[in-house]
């Protein structure tokens, strides 16, 4: 540990440093910047939102695509340019891509000066002193302890009305197509008491709506001191700190999704009736090909116990287009899946192979990417029909919403979501963003609402 002395004079030092975060991926790398902005203004450094003021520049990464890894590396290309120009400019790669690409990062191309995994932010201020004295300074490591529950993290949406709790990190299960557990490492979960703590004292700051993150949350559980609590319980303990804080979850995981959470949902109104729900395929042998641990059949299982427990429920998924493999008729499998449950909103991509994956080390990416255009497509067009069906059904109704923020599209509407995860679109009037509103639905498209405060 560095002696008072000499942790006050870097402090003071950096006082007058800049330093701007850029974000991609997931939740939980917006979750995680927020930590990072924790730790360096902790040490000094203060924060801006216009790149071109920074002293360093630091991008969260997401290695979950081809496409989000192809945009990062563009952006370096940016910043290398003002690089050339600014000696004294620094920039650095955070997250999933730092890990998985350490050595082209720092090496290869000269794009960066430091490169910092996810479970290694709080050695950021070393590493910065080691960049300040002209070395490159790189730290990946993974952990099995690291989860940041002492951490206060700064707040970066400046809404103030919705932020992350990351409740566990790192995940166990093995899927052929993902990266995660190579670049995130083994399942980790947080002490349920700082959880509570951090979702109270965002009640306190005027914050109506906390998401609860983690690769696989219903895995979540905590045993020490006598004290054991699963994903279910946690919900509970979370729900019950205030009626005025909506709470969300993400992302279930099909096999581990169990009733005693529904049970929970179904129990406490400011639990959002909302279930992100990852089905991948709807083809069981292609689920099997992707290690998902369950079938065609229990997903449709678990679809009837959330439908049978919470008959309004809004469900969305992730669909993969054209795994290694996929037929024509394991495609239409997706498609009939698709059309038995009608989802309200889908996240929908084609397969694309990730380094390190058990496909990509023992399975041929043999579809071509026409075929995997053509099913993507065939899949969006349909899921866009479905999402059109489901926002009908709310025309004349009146629903409650929080309000986040002004529209983009005009200064004269707030927008705000749903307990369904609905975005509303709806003359301004009196309210403000934080306020709970009735809104009454005059009109719709496939991905918003349109209203007027009743």
């Amino acid at each position: 540990m560095k002696p008072k002395e000499e942790t006050l004079v870097q402090t003071a030092s950096n006082l007058s440093k800049k330093v701007y975060i850029e974000t991609y991926g997931c939740q939980m790398n917006f979750s995680d910047s927020e930590i990072v902005a924790s730790v360096l203004t902790t040490n000094g450094y203060q924060l801006t939102n216009q790149s071109d003021d920074a002293d360093l520049v630091l991008i969260n990464t997401c290695s979950i695509r081809d496409n989000a890894e192809r945009k990062v590396l563009n952006r370096l290309n940016d910043f290398k340019r003002r690089k050339k120009k600014e000696p004294s400019f620094k920039v650095g790669v955070l997250g999933c891509m730092a890990e998985r690409m350490k050595a082209d990062l720092l090496d290869e191309k000269k794009m960066v000066d430091i490169v910092v995994g996810p479970d290694a932010y709080r050695d950021l201020p070393d590493l910065l002193e080691e960049i300040d004295r002209g070395r490159k300074a790189v730290n990946v490591l993974l952990s099995r302890e690291e989860t940041y529950d002492d951490i206060e993290p700064v707040r970066l949406d400046q809404s103030g009305v919705t932020a992350f709790i990351s409740i566990m990190r790192g995940c166990d299960n093995m899927c052929a197509f993902c990266v995660v557990p190579f670049t995130r490492g083994r399942e980790r979960s947080r002490d349920p008491q700082t959880i509570v703590s951090e979702a109270s004292e965002l009640v306190t700051k005027g914050y109506r709506e906390v998401t609860l993150l983690g690769q696989n949350v219903d895995s979540y559980h905590w045993s020490e001191g006598g004290l054991d609590v699963n994903f279910a319980q946690l919900l509970e303990l979370v729900a019950q700190v205030s009626p005025l804080l909506r709470i969300r979850f993400s992302t279930s995981h099909p096999k581990d999704m169990t009733d005693d959470v529904l049970v929970v949902m179904s129990k406490y109104q400011n639990i959002c009736e909302y279930i992100h729900l990852p089905v991948q395929s709807g083809n069981s042998a292609v689920l099997e090909r992707m290690n998902r641990g369950y079938s065609r059949e229990w997903y449709l299982e678990r679809i009837a116990s959330i439908k049978s427990i919470m008959p309004n429920c809004a469900i969305s998924t992730d669909i993969i287009t054209g795994f290694c493999g996929e037929t024509q008729k394991e495609h239409q499998d997706t498609i009939e899946l698709m059309d038995l449950i009608e989802y309200d909103f889908a996240y929908m991509f084609k397969y694309s192979e990730r380094p390190r994956t058990l496909a990509e080390r023992r399975m041929e990416d043999d579809v071509p990417d026409e075929e995997k255009n053509r099913r993507l497509q065939e899949i969006i067009r349909l899921q866009n029909h479905h999402s059109q069906k489901k926002h009908s059904k709310y025309l004349g109704r009146t629903l409650e919403v929080l309000v986040e923020g002004t529209s983009k599209r005009s200064e004269e509407e707030n927008f705000g979501r749903t307990t369904y995860n609905t975005v509303v679109v709806f003359p301004k009037g009196e309210s403000r963003p934080g306020d709970y509103v009735q809104v009454m639905i005059t009109d719709f498209t496939s991905a918003t609402l349109k209203g007027k405060i009743v």
